[in-house]
């Protein structure tokens, strides 16, 4: 019996790498610069922060960007919470492929563990 929940635990995680890397190869390639651009021009870092960092009683973290494409879209669609909605209308889906861009390429921050003047 344990053998089989121990095949079965293997087959779910194999199965869930490869579904996470097909959701990353569906991400539409975006301008990660000009992302950063309407970051900031559509008002974006006012409530998660210039580097997506979120913070206090505003917007979440959102920066080194963890989402699917798909699932970063339908929040920017129709969020969740407080977040104004950003129709295709106001936000072109090219354009928020560039911030989605801009989003993944924030570099994670380092391990706390990796920080000297914490020790």
């Amino acid at each position: 019996m344990a053998r089989m929940i121990a095949a079965a635990v293997a087959v779910l995680v194999v199965y869930a790498g490869i579904s996470a890397s097909a959701q990353e190869q569906q991400a539409p390639s975006g301008n990660a610069e000009g992302g950063k651009t309407l970051f900031k021009a559509d008002g974006c870092w006012e409530c998660h922060g210039t580097v997506g960092q979120g913070g206090g009683f505003s917007g979440p973290r959102i920066g080194p960007m963890e989402l699917p494409y798909e699932s970063f879209l339908m929040q920017l669609r129709t969020p969740r919470e407080n977040m104004p909605p950003y129709e295709a209308a106001v936000l072109s889906n090219g354009d928020a492929t560039n911030i989605y861009a801009f989003l993944k390429a924030i570099p994670k921050p380092p391990d706390p563990s990796s920080i000297a003047i914490l020790h």
